[in-house]
């Protein structure tokens, strides 16, 4: 089966269109039963009808009565002999590959991964169909990265077909895993966020939610990893030089993208936004099925380019042929790179380009649903009801003022109707049985996945202003309805109050007052000071003329505000930060940015600052809230994302209280109905029972049930038989297979040949100094400088052998991570070929991790190091799928390991370190110079600078160990503080791990209890406490 070229809207009702024309051939030719193809000609010819415009229309029967059960898979799945037919069919009709390629098994790939697509397309199209006959309520998730990892195996284990296409590719003479391995991992996210987008993708369809992910089509990726001797290299990733199987292209899905321009005043009264820069975003849908259910959503990435007559011919053929391309690379470059440095202007122009094309075309789209299943009345008022937007970190915030700008500029609605439609939110009243329960249906909400308020995204107004003109305006009006609650909430008595309030809450950061506003705070002498707003008479309109609703004009508001806007400035907040911590603001995952690397030397450098002015006369106080001159003027996403939004979350329980009692304490004293916990979670089906089947099989035999693959709950059933010597030996056996399948892949990817007898240690994520993989790689220096001065029987009594396994991407502008990574291949190098040592020690960097690597490490890995300061990460899940296969994990009480250490019990957790309200008095101790390092620390580090690991000048990395001030040094990540501590808890590793008896029964109490941390769970709570979505089965 082609896949359609077009979506579902403009369904096929042509009876000999071409992808009808080719199945029909191949049906004729073939003497085989292809039940695969022949149940999807059905499909197709069943929909010809299936081009329903209004399902309040009298069409709406007719869908009835076509959507049958034969629209989908449910019931029969294809045998053996249908799958390789299907196969060949692809390798003969929908070549990738050239004739006498077809026997390869990279062919073979891509002709099994479009049958398998055959399948998910009807499932796809019912799923559709569905959705918009019973008009139900739909999910969006806006995120800049979804980190997918390769499909082929997942879509065939969630549609229960493993069996099927093994034994096919069998007959063809290759085998599903060989075949697999040609499937290059789609290069669309980086780190935790991108693969947290993903688990929550296939949880959605699973558990039958109706939902849709939005994203941008990335064509190289973050960067593809290369090792060297001179450390980390960065080349293009190449995932889509042969296409991919897929991704399926709507060419009559495209919006229209405007950048620059200027907003002026339509003949009807309307702002319109005109000239400028257009482009067109052309919509890829990836089909995500869910887990034996029939219910496939889609992921909605967005594809940039221009229309032809942008081509200029007459340049090109007066060879200026760069200038006769210039608009389509342009309009290219934005999805070319996920997350292209910003250290210039360009840079910055080019994300924040990123950003408002994810927001605009998304919400167009989501718009252009929502008004043809409403038919020809479209009431704007059910939008909420109909609609819920979920913003994945700080990356898709305009999507808040383009909604505004949309309703108001575009559909006519009042700037009340808009700002309530995005913000606010309508009743709804369920009735269950004789009692009714009141929910609020809500559209816009943000989840945080940073802690710390140095990291918040901002971007610099001026860009913004040249940028995206009308936004700018719409976002000074939304900061004005800010500025009003603020007033009504804390009066005007008090100026200093709120002078505070409006410095630590507004948008508009170091930003003048609209004139309006001062004029209100600011009274004559002689008229007392008094609450402007009382209590229970306050109102917009009573604060202030230019928010009543529907009689307040945009130019009002910007009349207001323009004076406050500044020529010149083209910085972002990343100007403030050093290169080197630039990864974290823009790689988001749900961890800590890097802007807070700065924080220990800029605490006092607050953006926000509004200069005072106080005169006392007469016991009267006016404030003049001017800001200062000598700080840029700055738009912060994140409190546009609080004020916008109806909920923010946090994503593990220690992250929440920080943004609740720290990050957003105002807005959650202001509003603390909107705050929430979400603790993240990843997908048992990738993360345990596809990756690890060996484990799987022990699982569901000793649960007896398999079930536990979507009900995780019933994993705790393994409680029961930890001391088990049967289940400790079934256990051991699979630990050690996949061991052994690691071992295969380090001497592929490394070089390196490891025993499969010593302890397999693993710290595998993104390389930064909060991570602290700088602690792991000293410690293992320590470790090697003590054996080296033993006798070989004093190193076998006193250490336990161990593989220590790293892996991860440093962002290419950030130095220091860089460095960090070529001080662990250094000491690889010297540990892994001094013969003394042999297998008691090996340290191996695996290049260009990514979700495949992880897919074999993860399952083979016995102790697992999340080691972070304290309070600096917001979750992490990469801790969850260590614990769900087994592995036990030495970390810091930060993130989500606080909740694992309570769920897997404090025996089996190796727990060291500062906790988090430490934090902040150790450092001050360091800055006042009352801190004094552990002996070992500091043999450790003359022991780096000694050459022992190769030429390369290490003094700067161990300067950054130093100091007691200054940017870049003073252990602002508190290594040396926790080093004594992180060795003695590796003595204690070393002694556990020593009984095998107790290790294997710390490992199986770990995997019993991580049925929290299935994205299952967290996806109910979404969906119950945020998004008030209801599941939707498909007959």
């Amino acid at each position: 089966m082609a896949s359609p070229a077009f979506s579902l809207t403009n369904s096929i009702s042509n009876p000999n269109s071409i992808s009808g024309i080719a199945a029909d051939f191949y049906l004729r030719r073939s003497r085989h039963s292809n039940l695969l193809l022949s149940r999807t000609i059905r499909s197709l010819r069943s929909r010809r009808g299936l081009a329903v415009k209004s399902v309040a229309s009298s069409q709406e029967q007719k869908l009835k009565d076509t959507l049958t059960e034969e629209d989908t898979l449910d019931g029969i799945l294809p045998d053996p002999a249908s799958v390789a037919s299907s196969i060949k069919y692809h390798t003969a009709f929908t070549p990738s590959f050239s004739p006498e390629k077809f026997e390869d098994s990279q062919a073979l790939y891509y002709a099994a991964a479009e049958s398998v697509r055959d399948m998910l397309i009807i499932n796809w199209n019912a799923t559709y169909d569905y959705y918009k006959k019973v008009n139900v309520k739909q999910a969006y998730y806006l995120s800049m990265e979804f980190l997918q990892g390769r499909a082929l195996l997942n879509a065939i284990g969630n549609l229960e077909l493993y069996g099927a296409y093994a034994e096919a590719l069998r007959k063809l003479g290759h085998t599903l895993e060989a075949v697999a391995t040609h499937e290059p991992d789609a290069a669309l996210g980086n780190g935790g966020l991108g693969r947290l987008a993903s688990c929550f993708l296939d949880s959605l369809a699973t558990l039958n939610y109706p939902a849709w992910g939005y994203g941008l089509r990335y064509k190289y990726g973050l960067f593809k990893q290369l090792i060297t001797k001179d450390g980390q290299e960065e080349v293009a990733e190449s995932w889509l030089e042969m296409g991919s199987p897929w991704e399926i292209v709507r060419n009559d899905v495209s919006y229209p993208v405007k950048f620059y321009g200027k907003v002026s005043l339509g003949l009807d009264g309307r702002k319109e936004w005109v000239g400028g820069e257009d482009i067109m975003a052309v919509a890829y849908d990836v089909p995500i099925p869910g887990y034996k259910t029939k219910t496939t959503i889609n992921l909605r990435l967005w594809s940039t380019k221009v229309a032809p007559e942008s081509f200029d011919l007459l340049a090109f053929n007066a060879g200026d042929h760069a200038k006769a391309y210039e608009a389509l690379k342009k309009a290219e470059t934005i999805c070319y790179v996920l997350y292209p440095g910003d250290e210039s202007l360009e840079g910055k122009t080019l994300r924040l380009k990123q950003q408002y094309t994810l927001c605009s075309a998304s919400l167009q789209d989501i718009i252009a649903r929502f008004e043809r299943r409403s038919g020809e009345l479209v009431d704007w008022k059910i939008f909420p009801e109909k609609v819920a937007i979920q913003m994945n970190d700080t990356h898709p915030t305009l999507c808040i003022p383009e909604l505004i700008r949309i309703l108001v500029d575009v559909k006519g609605l009042s700037w009340k109707e808009a700002w309530e439609i995005t913000q606010r939110q309508a009743l709804r009243i369920v009735f269950f049985s004789s009692s009714s329960v009141r929910q609020k249906n809500k559209t816009v909400a943000y989840t945080n996945h940073t802690v710390l308020p140095e990291a918040l995204e901002k971007w610099s107004l001026n860009l913004l202003q040249e940028l995206l003109p009308r936004h700018v305006e719409i976002i000074e009006m939304i900061d004005l309805e800010l500025i009003n609650t603020i007033i009504a909430e804390y009066g005007t008595e008090d100026l200093e109050l709120l002078q505070q309030k409006l410095k630590e809450m507004r948008i508009l950061d170091n930003i003048e007052l609209p004139s309006s506003i001062l004029e209100l705070l600011v009274k004559p002498e002689e008229i007392p000071a008094t609450n402007a707003v009382e209590e229970d008479e306050t109102s917009d309109e009573a604060i202030e003329s230019a928010s009543e609703e529907d009689e307040t004009s945009d130019e009002a508001i910007e009349s207001a505000s323009k004076e406050d806007r500044s020529e010149g400035e083209n910085e972002t907040s990343d100007e403030a930060i050093e290169s080197a911590s630039e990864e974290d603001r823009s790689e988001g995952e749900d961890e800590t940015s890097d802007e807070a690397i700065e924080s220990a030397s800029e605490e006092d450098q607050s953006e926000g600052e509004v200069a005072e002015d106080t005169d006392t006369t007469e016991n009267k106080t006016s404030l003049k809230f001017e800001p200062d001159p000598k700080l840029p003027k700055m738009v912060r996403m994140a409190n546009l994302c609080v004020v916008g939004g109806h909920a923010v979350n946090g994503v593990a329980e220690i992250h929440s209280d920080i943004v609740k009692n720290e990050v957003f304490n105002e807005f959650y004293k202001l509003w603390p109905e909107k705050f929430h916990n979400k603790t993240n979670g990843v997908t048992p089906r990738r993360w345990i029972s596809f990756c690890n089947p060996e484990l799987s099989k022990i699982i569901t035999k000793w649960t007896r049930t398999e079930d536990w693959v979507i009900n995780t709950e019933k994993l705790v059933e393994l409680q029961k038989f930890a001391d088990d010597e049967e289940l400790q030996s079934e256990w051991r056996e699979a630990k050690r297979s996949n061991k052994k399948k690691v071992v295969s892949f380090l001497k592929e990817k490394t070089g390196y040949l490891v025993s499969p007898d010593a302890m397999f240690d693993v710290q595998v994520k993104r390389i930064h100094e909060y991570k602290r993989q700088l602690l792991n790689i000293m410690g293992i220096v320590y470790r090697y400088k003590k054996m080296k001065e033993m006798s070989p029987e004093e190193r076998k009594a006193t250490f336990v052998p161990r593989v220590c396994i790293f892996g991860g991407k440093a962002f290419s502008t950030y130095a220091q991570a860089k460095r960090i990574v070529k001080f662990i291949t250094d000491v690889g190098a010297t540990v892994n070929h001094d013969p003394e040592i042999g297998d008691l020690l090996k340290v191996v960097f695996v290049p260009d991790y990514n979700v495949s690597v992880a897919e074999v490490l993860i399952p083979g890995s016995e102790l697992s190091q999340h080691i972070s300061t304290a309070g600096m990460e917001a979750s992490g899940t990469s801790n969850m799928k260590f614990v769900m296969n087994g592995c036990i994990l030495i970390g810091t009480l930060d993130g989500a390991n606080v909740e694992i250490r309570e769920e897997v019990g404090e025996d089996n957790f190796f727990l060291f370190g500062a906790k988090a309200h430490e934090i902040a008095g150790l450092r001050k101790e360091r800055a006042e110079g009352k801190f004094v390092p552990d002996p070992r620390f500091e043999e450790v580090k003359t022991f780096v600078r000694s050459g022992i690991f190769g030429p390369y000048n290490y003094n700067e990395l161990m300067g950054s160990l130093e100091g007691n001030e200054d940017y870049g040094r003073a252990d602002y990540f508190l290594v040396g503080k926790d080093f004594p501590g992180y060795l003695e808890c590796q003595e204690k590793v070393d002694e556990a791990y020593r009984d095998q008896k107790k290790w294997t029964r710390m490992s199986i109490l770990n995997t019993a209890g991580s049925s929290k941390f299935s994205s299952d769970r967290t996806i109910h709570q979404y969906a119950r406490d945020i998004w008030m979505l209801e599941p939707v089965v498909l007959p």
